[in-house]
């Protein structure tokens, strides 16, 4: 059989696996576990994975080229790079601006780096790691995002960069942050791991700053298992980024190319000898986060499934949102930042104070009942043992942030939830306030 025909045919046989395997799992209310968040699989998912897998190159190869570009074009940006998770996404972004390519724009340690204290940790850790004082702001109560009141009062002769992260599919403030950034000649890292595919003002969350990234884990909007991607417009960016991803050196060529420059041994940078191989040049001191082509594979037909992911967790939340309406009195229920249309990633639900339970109360209720939760990531910062000792500026005292250590959880939206465990979500809520 020729080997066109084989594939052919394995691929029509993994394609009937998937249909009999039930890797879907049917989830019945109040009997099974409904987790906060889930990749949703089809058979065209194991079918390029296995599709890559017959070829047999392992590393990022034509799959990687492919989600890159289709990818760059969904996210309205001009380069993406693909890494192998969202938190290495933040490493490659940050450290490509502290390139000495980049003059006295390029941060240096001792710089400062204004950011939120109610945040996930790895869209903070690569400007700590850098020898950088991260500057913690409060976020607002409803919407979750950044108080750009502050960002006036965080700026100091020091600041060189804002990076922030779009917090569970909302938007903040992506207008006024990044006219905050252009004012005063500092970068701007959006962060859009939870939030792929919102729009602030009718613009792509993403495009507002001048580099971006995103995470493709199991919880995202789309999967590869494990995976990320940084995006930008400018070419700079992009060929200082891919060094970084690319053990730090000099040269360009993509994985089994050579000689894309035509000089390969025609370089001479920094004490080498004249002719040293250009492929063993290093201009940074890198990483290897490059991702397999078997992972690239299962991004590119999520990828054709992300605007139908996107408006199902969008039609969850807001199925929610109805439903649990007439408990404001007792929760605080979130809201879209003015301008934005969000890509929903979860549900944020604050207790208020004055409500009949807590909100660890109300938190055990629910997972006792089998509905999944998870807290506003690490809550406030400041209060983790990690961040204890690092050197740091805090504008203000951050009540908000306390509140939401103290007060918030969220629940999910992703498309493997359907109205029927939507419904006994919000019940079981409701019982819950009740003492049930």
């Amino acid at each position: 059989m020729p080997l066109d025909a084989m594939r052919n045919s394995i691929l029509s046989q993994a394609g009937d696996y998937f249909q009999a395997s039930g890797i879907n799992l049917e989830r019945v209310p109040g009997k099974d576990y409904l987790p906060v968040s889930g990749k949703v699989l089809d058979e065209e998912d194991l079918k390029n994975l296995v599709d890559a897998s017959l070829d047999m190159w392992l590393t990022a190869g034509r799959f990687a080229k492919q989600f890159e570009r289709d990818f760059a074009e969904f996210m309205e940006q001009r380069f993406c790079l693909l890494v192998n998770s969202g938190s290495s996404a933040n490493l490659v972004a940050f450290n490509a601006l502290t390139s000495p390519a980049l003059g006295p724009r390029a941060i240096r340690p001792g710089d400062e780096v204004i950011t939120v204290a109610a945040g996930f940790p790895t869209t903070v850790n690569p400007a700590i790691q850098f020898g950088c004082v991260p500057v913690f702001l409060d976020v607002e109560l409803g919407t979750y995002e950044l108080d750009v009141s502050q960002l006036e009062q965080a700026l100091s002769p020091k600041t060189k960069a804002v990076m922030l992260a779009h917090t569970l599919g909302n938007a903040f403030n992506a207008k006024a942050v990044q006219e905050f950034c252009k004012a005063n000649k500092l970068w701007l890292v959006e962060d859009c791991c939870d939030a792929t595919g919102a729009h602030f003002e009718g613009q792509m969350v993403g495009t507002y700053g001048d580099i971006a990234t995103v995470s493709f884990y199991p919880a995202h909007h789309i999967t590869m298992g494990e995976g990320g991607a940084v995006l930008m417009r400018h070419p700079m960016l992009k060929k200082l980024a891919e060094s970084f991803r690319d053990w730090g050196r000099d040269c360009w060529c993509a994985p089994g190319r050579d000689n894309t420059c035509e000089k390969r041994f025609q370089w001479q940078l920094g004490e080498l000898p004249e002719g040293y191989d250009h492929k063993y040049i290093y201009s940074h001191i890198g990483y290897n986060l490059k991702v397999s082509d078997m992972q690239a594979a299962v991004g590119c037909s999520q990828l054709k499934k992300l605007p139908h992911f996107i408006e199902r967790r969008n039609e969850n939340f807001d199925f929610l949102k109805n439903q649990l309406a007439p408990f404001e009195d007792q929760l605080i229920l979130p809201r879209a930042t003015v301008g934005a249309k969000p890509s929903w990633f979860g549900f944020p639900i604050s207790v208020r104070e004055k409500a009949s339970v807590s909100r660890n109360e109300l938190v055990g209720f629910l997972e006792d009942n089998n509905v999944g939760t998870r807290l506003l990531f690490a809550g406030n910062l400041l209060r983790q043992p990690a961040y204890k000792n690092i050197e740091k500026r805090v504008i203000g005292e951050v009540p908000n942030t306390d509140f939401i250590m103290n007060n918030t959880f969220w629940v999910g939206v992703w498309p493997g939830l359907e109205q029927q465990h939507l419904e006994y979500m919000a019940q079981t809520i409701a019982k819950g306030l009740k003492g049930s």
